[in-house]
């Protein structure tokens, strides 16, 4: 099967749910209000209390309790509440994957925490609304999830990387595309803005590559994402080439904070987006 073939497979089986379809036809209307958007989130409770669960975790950190929809919206801001609700849509979308194939626990610890380095290093720089970076990083693999459901024994042999083989080497060598290639492309089709998906599209290009500051946030988090998640089978900083840091003005310093702040978050934020952990929290 190939990309577009598996793309459209995934159209037919993974669908956004209802509230995030209509909070996206909302943000796009400039005749739209805080209230709309409100509403919208208000007349979906497992939205709504994601939302709360969310403006009330270590990913922001305020310092007093957000108890209502409508202050969330206001000290997250609307464009990231969707983001938001787009990231609680999307794994939603995901939460009937048969975890035979693959350690779905890992693959949410690797997601979020990529996520988290990603937005970690957008504040970092100061780029603006650093929710889109967290969104791309959490589901720059869920084409994994994808290959998982429709050809599981393929998503199996994709498993077997290793220090000499990298991930996405070996995804190519399998399928003909990588992981990431295929979310990219189902997030497109997905009508999510591109701010979303381009930067995943461009986490596997070569380090030296010429792509924009967030598109190296992306790749700079996915490796030492991947690292960090997978210490059985790669050192500290394997999969790291220099040029990745380098070209954001970031030292191994700088890495070695960004993992040790993340990594205290990623305990309580999994609980919020691994379908497979709202039952436990």
């Amino acid at each position: 099967m190939n990309l577009d073939e598996l793309v459209s497979k995934a159209e037919d089986l993974f669908v956004l749910p209802d509230s995030v379809t209509r909070l996206k036809a909302c943000m796009d209307d400039e005749a739209s209000s805080i209230d709309d958007i409100g509403d919208i989130i208000a007349f979906d409770p497992s939205l709504a209390t994601q939302l709360l669960r969310v403006a009330n975790s270590a990913l922001y950190r305020f310092p007093n309790k957000i108890d209502t929809v409508t202050r969330a919206i206001q000290v997250v801001g609307t464009r990231s509440t969707y983001d938001l609700a787009l990231a609680y849509g999307v794994s939603q979308a995901f939460s009937d994957v048969d975890g035979q194939a693959i350690d779905l626990d890992k693959f949410w610890e690797q997601s979020v925490s990529c996520g988290l380095l990603a937005k970690y290093f957008a504040d970092m720089r100061n780029i603006r609304e650093p929710e889109r970076l967290f969104v791309s990083g959490l589901l720059h693999n869920i084409g994994e999830l994808v290959t998982v459901s429709v050809m599981p024994d393929s998503a199996t042999r994709c498993q077997a990387f290793n220090t000499r083989v990298s991930p996405a080497e070996l995804q190519f060598g399998v399928l003909g595309f990588t992981y990431a290639d295929l979310s990219a492309r189902l997030i497109e089709k997905w009508d999510i803005p591109s701010s979303i998906y381009t930067p995943i599209a461009s986490i596997h290009k070569d380090e030296n590559a010429e792509t924009g500051v967030e598109e190296k946030i992306l790749q700079l988090s996915y490796v030492l994402a991947l690292d960090n998640v997978n210490p059985e089978i790669y050192p500290s900083y394997h999969n790291l080439k220099p040029a990745l840091h380098e070209a954001l003005s970031l030292n191994r310093e700088d890495l070695e904070d960004a993992l040790d702040i993340t990594n205290l978050q990623c305990i309580s934020v999994i609980s919020l987006f691994n379908p497979n952990a709202f039952m436990l929290y």
